[in-house]
């Protein structure tokens, strides 16, 4: 694993420059497909703007939710703590993302800027956003891997690191490569969203595709995990309840869609 790498004198970090190839790579996809809906790239950049906006508050409220014990020591002794110490509490608790939380901040910040923006429908940028999502995190998930800072379990398979500075306890043990493994996943998942966008197959339900795959292979590859900081309950990690939750949300919503199309049919005669 390779976490920074010196570049003219400076240290880079490796999960940021596969972040930004990644954030380059869907800018591109995603205006183009934009062209579709006569979205212009001016148009295009404003939502991902937004959008971008929305995917840093989602990501840093989940993960404050996967480490709410922090933030109940910190709420139950805020008498006792200098306002300094809270807020410095907090930023702890609150200071990391969560993929999940980035991925929903994103979809909702979607239907509230088009809503003020009326130059594009929710709906088409959702289509575009559910192809540009498993796209940027396949390299997000390349980043984590040479960053060391979502390993997997200790296995006889894998990969064994030496001197990662950022996540010491990993050292010298062989383990799973679960983000290589979850790279692979979506970009199965890109390709498969990006076939039926071109189709023109499941429009304005794309983003219901993505949420029935992914969360089935976040659910899996969560018991693969060797972290401990998983926000566990009940024996599952956050992600995983989020999993389950996506997952249902989508059959629900397909469902209901489906039991409503002979009633508007019959409206329509």
């Amino acid at each position: 694993m390779l976490p920074t790498f010196q570049i003219f004198g400076f240290t880079v970090g490796m999960y940021g420059v596969c972040a930004m190839v990644g954030l380059l790579l869907c800018g591109f996809v995603g205006s183009r497909l934009a062209k579709r809906h006569n979205i212009d790239i001016y148009d295009f950049i404003l939502i991902m703007l937004a959008v971008a906006i929305g995917l840093v508050i989602g990501a840093h409220i989940v993960y404050g939710i996967s480490r709410f014990d922090v933030v109940i020591v910190a709420l139950s002794n805020i008498g006792k703590l200098s306002v300094w110490r809270f807020f410095e509490i907090m930023g702890i608790a609150f200071g990391g993302m969560v993929f999940y939380g980035g991925f929903l901040g994103g979809l909702a910040a979607i239907p509230i800027f088009c809503k003020f923006y009326k130059k594009a429908r929710a709906r088409d940028i959702i289509d575009i956003y559910a192809v540009m999502v498993p796209l940027f995190h396949v390299f997000g998930r390349i980043g984590c891997f040479f960053a060391g800072c979502c390993f997997g379990m200790e296995s006889d398979f894998g990969f064994t690191v030496h001197g990662n500075t950022l996540n010491p306890e990993i050292n010298d043990v062989n383990r799973l490569p679960v983000p290589l493994i979850e790279a692979a996943c979506n970009l199965l998942i890109f390709l498969v969203i990006l076939y039926l966008f071109k189709k023109r197959k499941m429009e304005g339900k794309l983003v219901l595709v993505y949420m029935l795959i992914y969360p089935v292979v976040r659910f899996t590859l969560e018991f693969f995990r060797g972290d401990v900081i998983r926000g566990f309950f009940l024996g599952l990690s956050t992600s995983q309840w989020i999993s389950l939750i996506l997952f249902v949300t989508a059959v629900v919503i397909l469902i209901v869609g489906k039991l409503k199309q002979p009633k508007r049919a019959k409206e329509t005669e």
